[in-house]
């Protein structure tokens, strides 16, 4: 599990996946509909997103919070683990897990 307090990570996982994108803070600013130091704000300590813009924010690198917040799990639970394969299979694949679990739960 990572430790650091939420809006450290918060500020740093917006950093990581700006730069995994290869976009500047002014151009994300501007694609979110901000002016062009929102990020930079953000990333410096200066502000926090609101809990609207941090959706709009993962929104924006088409993730949804389970997956930004990912890092904060523990990465090597059976949970996890599972949820890593799970994104890998096919809409049929996927039923076929359903009806698994369906069974077992029974």
């Amino acid at each position: 599990m990572v430790d650091m307090p939420y809006e450290d990570f918060i500020r740093s996982r917006i950093t990581e996946l700006r730069m995994v994108r290869e976009v500047s803070e002014h151009r994300m600013s501007l694609e979110l509909g901000k002016s062009g130091s929102y990020i930079r704000g953000v990333t410096s300590g200066a502000a926090l997103p609101s809990l609207k813009e941090l959706f709009n924010i993962m929104a924006y690198f088409n993730m949804t919070p389970a997956e930004f917040f990912a890092p904060l799990e523990d990465d090597d639970s059976t949970y996890h683990k599972l949820c890593e394969q799970l994104r890998t299979l096919s809409d049929e694949d996927l039923d076929k897990v359903v009806t698994f679990i369906n069974w077992i739960t029974e």
